[in-house]
């Protein structure tokens, strides 16, 4: 069956006092929002479209960032549930497959939950998910004859009796979009909230003879945020649940609980974590890498064998290749280093090519930027680097060259030459003595005078 996602990412969230639109809110360096689109993904569907309305703008800017073909419509009043899948109707006109309504507040439900939801939605005209809560609170509650889903009541308008129930409302619905269009136009606001809410389609489905039933999935998939402390405790699970995945998978943590990772994080078996390594978006580490304590990782990839850290920055457009060792205080930014290069003390490559097997010393800086526009470094393999070097961009230096320590390198280098660029030291004996007898009796007269 096709598949339509409308995701609700209308809201406000004046619980997260926030300028942000509580859907952009990140966990795992994405926001909200990304997760719940990630989660139907796996469907493989026809058409995304997110009802947006509190900073639609922003939504809007978001959206296209992880789904260029995503519709974004808005939802200008809120008036429930109902009211903002209603905004979805014309963006899916004349699709004949199922409609499946998300929340962009609500990140973990998984692939597997929705896929269950669309089998089931062969033999029920409305398939709503459910969870048995620890603490049911203030969920709506589904009232169930059998498998049979009777109608869904919200915790305002429960009696005593249906408040008792456990199996509680996730919010998430799947049917027909023609069919749920259809409902919604019958859903009234006669409640407690003076809201449409969706939740009303099952009791006006049966009503008509149509068939409802429930599928149930795990509390921990229906965690909604909607707080600075909901959005910590998801942050939390998530890294949890992520962890626990990679060493599954073959990766030794240390100290897991000090690791942070983003939502697409991807790591080979036989890795070695560290404690405190964090990952921004965009990382891949291939296996046998070694990332040592303190280590920041973004939109960088890291071949077999590669030793990074401690105290080692990997920024956007990073690549090493196999056995590179990155060091302490070092920070990679938009350079490729080949096979066997090292890079491993107090320095910064950025926009640059170093070549397999170069030996990059202490403290040596590639200046990349003149103040309007970047420049390439291009250091040849089995180079050598002299520590403090400064390379002023554009330039390069040949395969086998070597740079003298302190040096200030402007022009290219032949391959196997010595580049020297210093200015000649200069001896005066006894002058230091000199020099620190007259600041002595210069600082007693400042005393006196005192």
């Amino acid at each position: 069956m096709k598949t339509a996602l409308i995701i609700l990412a209308a809201g406000k969230g004046t619980r997260m006092n926030s300028d942000l639109p509580k859907v952009l809110h990140p966990i795992a360096q994405a926001p909200l929002l990304a997760h719940a689109m990630a989660s139907g993904t796996e469907l493989e569907p026809s058409h995304t479209v997110i009802v947006a309305g509190h900073g639609a703008d922003l939504v809007c800017r978001a959206v296209f960032e992880i789904d260029e073909e995503a519709i974004v419509v808005e939802q200008t009043e809120q008036l429930g549930t109902a009211h903002a899948v209603a905004q979805a109707r014309e963006a899916l006109a004349g699709f004949d497959g199922m409609a499946l309504v998300l929340y962009g507040d609500t990140p973990f439900v998984r692939s597997e939950t929705l896929e269950k939801m669309r089998d089931a939605l062969a033999s029920s005209d409305v398939v709503v998910l459910g969870f048995e809560a620890a603490d049911p609170a203030r969920y709506g509650r589904l009232i169930l004859a059998g498998e049979t889903l009777e109608r869904i009541v919200e915790y305002k308008d429960a009696s005593e009796a249906e408040r008792a129930i456990t199996l509680c409302n996730s919010g998430v619905v799947a049917c027909k979009a023609d069919l749920l269009f259809d409902l919604i136009d019958a859903v009234g606001n006669d409640n407690a909230s003076e809201e449409y809410y969706l939740t009303d389609i099952v009791g006006i489905a049966r009503a008509r003879g149509l068939s409802a039933t429930a599928v149930t999935c795990d509390e921990a998939e229906t965690l909604g945020v909607n707080s600075r402390s909901d959005l910590a405790s998801a942050e939390a699970a998530f890294q949890s649940r992520a962890r626990a995945t990679l060493m599954e998978d073959g990766v030794t943590m240390m100290a897991p609980e000090t690791v942070y990772l983003a939502r697409d994080t991807v790591i080979g078996r036989d890795t070695v974590i560290e404690p405190n390594v964090v990952f921004g978006p965009g990382v891949t580490v291939e296996s046998g890498v070694t990332l040592r304590s303190f280590s920041h990782l973004e939109g960088c990839h890291v071949s077999r064998g590669s030793i990074v850290g401690p105290y080692a920055r990997l920024r956007p457009g990073a690549e090493l290749a196999e056995d590179v060792r990155i060091g302490n205080f070092v920070e990679v930014k938009n350079a490729q280093i080949a096979e066997g290069a090292k890079v491993n003390h107090l320095s910064y490559i950025g926009d640059a090519t170093i070549g397999a097997r170069a030996n990059i010393g202490a403290g040596t800086i590639t200046c990349n930027y003149d103040g309007v526009m970047k420049h390439h470094t291009e250091i040849g393999a089995g180079a050598f680097i002299g520590s403090n070097t400064m390379l002023v961009a554009p330039v390069s230096v040949g395969s086998g060259a070597i740079t003298g320590s302190g040096s200030v390198i402007t022009s290219d280098v032949a391959s196997d030459a010595l580049a020297l660029s210093r200015a000649p030291q200069i001896e005066k004996p006894g002058v230091a003595r000199k020099m620190f007898e007259m600041l002595k009796a210069k600082k007693a007269r400042m005393q006196r005078g005192s």
